[in-house]
């Protein structure tokens, strides 16, 4: 209801509104993808977490994946990543939020929302992308060249010349395995 609400205050004073972790189906329906994105004043984004895990990954990972939002069910999972890409979603993002396994192994009333995610959201992106669910194309939009534009972020999320050069090299034909051995983040573990 509160990203509803905000949505009508927004389009009542044609104001920009970008939009959190959306998780439901439900949400997805409040967003156009009618517009082209750099005239868009209300956009939203939707989290990896979101996409890679539905409330059946609780009785496995129980408090692993507690976020807020919370993880929903498939079919919310299913119809946001249907909302990514049809372009009603502008944003692939992370919430990272690299809480310690200490401070998850308690019950879900007492674990912190959140995990890390940074190192681990292209990978997932193209676990997706190797199963024919989003092209790299898309993946990038989303990842790359969308919060560039969005956010007014100068000579970035592209590559051109006189930009930055944030680059990502990545071999698609190499598996890789998230292992705790190759884990970047003090936290030491990823869901």
């Amino acid at each position: 209801k509160s990203s509803s609400f905000a949505i009508q205050l927004a389009k009542k004073h044609g104001t920009r509104l970008h939009v959190l972790h959306i998780s439901t189906a439900k949400e997805t329906s409040l967003f156009d993808n009618t517009i082209h994105l750099e005239k868009k004043k209300i956009t939203a984004e939707a989290c990896v977490h979101h996409l890679s895990f539905n409330d059946a990954d609780y009785e496995r990972l129980g408090t692993l994946i507690k976020w807020n939002p919370a993880i929903k069910r498939k079919a919310d999972q299913d119809t946001v990543f249907r909302a990514v890409l049809d372009d009603r979603i502008d944003v692939i993002a992370t919430d990272h939020a690299p809480h310690t396994l200490a401070e998850k192994d308690n019950s879900y009333f007492k674990a912190p929302s959140g995990g890390p995610l940074i190192q681990h959201s292209l990978v997932a992106m193209l676990d997706f992308f190797h199963a024919g669910k989003i092209s790299l194309e898309k993946i990038v939009q989303k990842m790359s060249h969308n919060p560039a534009i969005l956010f007014q972020i100068s000579k970035r999320g592209f590559i051109r010349e006189d930009y930055y050069a944030d680059l990502v090299l990545v071999d698609l034909d190499r598996p890789w395995v998230v292992e705790s051995s190759n884990i970047l983040s003090k936290c030491g573990w990823s869901p």
